[in-house]
């Protein structure tokens, strides 16, 4: 595989104006893997603790409406965030270095999907800077315990509004237990649906959630985030045959710490990440040594990656998944210099992805052919339209696919553009292109 080539099934395509590396496509890409992944704080976008204030804010803001029975105020939901958000995405998308950190905060947002409905929304980029991207390169069972416990998913999962029955609050306010995140704690974030757990199972790990929360009522509260023992379900609790003890918010920790380093999570954790990056027809062989990988280390999601990397497969398995519109949207931006042209959350949400709003706990659908319908194609077709004719200057297309392709540029592709009537249907022709849909 070319570097071209592995600049889009490994990052986001290149930057306007990139010089190819000449250390040659594997090493460019495995250089990444040495710098952080972590974020600097920027200003506008908030933190965990801040998205809390917001939603109080709001919530206030209403109560206090509606006791002055002034004009009903419409809950907005986190819509202006989830905007700052996306922009500051796409900017990083376009400028970014390390495009294989921005392609892994993709896969893995998806493996701990959310929606934004309700309230989760507020959180979803504070999730993914706090809880994933710091652990993208370190050790799984982080992760887990990050996204496991971070408001975004507290809300998104209604752990929120899980009481032990026989907790304080519980006998309290007469309310019962909520298995939701419980489910896809075991069923998506580890184990898999083959992952031989049970309905007992189940049941037994939201008892031991019971108690992890974010308190938005009015009314003074020590810790506003994180374990409240008042609502946690008192006692020993049996997960896939093992007893854990009684003992706060040490039975989480423990629990997935064990799940994270089981069989069936090595197993579910690299097939997933073999199915985002290489596709459906890689060899079971890579996903199989990368679970072993996984087990040896502890999870550690830096060697596994690197394994990825290294793998011949990765690099001779042709090049047949559709790339979803987050993907088309982030790498326009980066080839084109065109961040905002035109509008990004529009954009996708025509070609059928929704920004920060994923249609279930799955995620978004990693097969091959996913992204290929008919109407798909067509609604790809309307954005690559709308988007040469958006771009003020035109780029020339035919030396932007030559420098953006390389050696990957398929005789057909070069010979269609070439002869496009003029300038947009060219960069049409481009953004449409093999090449650029598919990795």
């Amino acid at each position: 595989m070319t570097l071209h080539a592995a600049l889009f099934r490994f990052g986001l395509g290149p930057r306007l104006g990139e010089a190819p590396s000449p250390s040659g496509a594997q090493a460019a890409v495995l250089a990444q893997l040495s710098r952080s992944t972590t974020l600097p704080a920027a200003a506008d976008l908030p933190s965990a603790a801040e998205g809390v204030a917001q939603l109080m804010a709001t919530r206030s803001q209403i109560s206090t409406a509606n006791r002055n029975q002034q004009q009903p105020v419409r809950f907005s939901g986190p819509s202006r965030t989830s905007l700052r958000e996306l922009a500051h995405r796409v900017e990083l998308a376009r400028t970014s270095e390390t495009p294989l950190h921005e392609r892994l905060a993709l896969h893995w947002t998806n493996h701990f999907a959310l929606t934004r409905a309700g309230t989760s929304g507020y959180f979803a980029g504070a999730m993914e800077r706090e809880a994933i991207r710091p652990h993208m390169l370190g050790h799984f069972h982080a992760m887990l315990r990050g996204c496991t416990t971070h408001p975004a998913m507290l809300f998104f999962l209604n752990n929120v509004s899980s009481y032990g029955p026989n907790s304080a609050d519980g006998q309290r306010r007469q309310r019962g237990l909520n298995e939701n995140l419980g489910r896809e704690l075991l069923e998506l974030h580890t184990l898999g649906v083959d992952g031989g757990y049970t309905q007992a199972d189940v049941l037994e790990v939201a008892r031991i959630l019971t108690g992890w929360t974010v308190h938005v009522e009015s009314g003074a509260r020590e810790q506003r985030i994180g374990f409240d023992p008042a609502m946690h379900e008192p006692g020993a609790r049996t997960v896939l045959g093992k007893r854990y003890p009684e003992g706060g918010a040490a039975q989480l920790e423990a629990l997935l710490a064990d799940l994270a380093r089981h069989p069936a999570t090595a197993r579910h954790v690299t097939r997933r990440l073999v199915r985002h990056f290489i596709g459906d027809t890689a060899p079971p062989a890579l996903a199989q040594g990368l679970a072993a990988l996984f087990l040896r280390t502890d999870g550690d999601l830096g060697a596994v990656t690197r394994a990825l990397l290294e793998h011949p497969a990765s690099w001779s398995t042709p090049r047949l998944k559709a790339r979803p519109p987050v993907e088309l949207v982030f790498s326009a931006a980066r080839m084109l210099d065109a961040p905002s042209r035109p509008a990004p959350r529009r954009s996708m949400l025509a070609m059928g992805q929704a920004w920060q709003d994923a249609p279930s706990p799955a995620g978004w659908p990693e097969a091959d052919d996913a992204w290929v319908a008919p109407d798909s194609v067509k609604t790809r077709l309307d954005w690559a339209l709308q988007l040469a004719a958006a771009l003020d200057p035109l780029p020339d297309a035919r030396p932007l696919a030559e420098r953006a392709f390389g050696d990957a540029l398929s005789p057909q592709t070069r010979q269609a553009i070439q002869r496009a009537e003029g300038g947009r249907q060219a960069m049409t022709l481009l953004l449409m292109s093999p090449e650029f849909q598919r990795r």
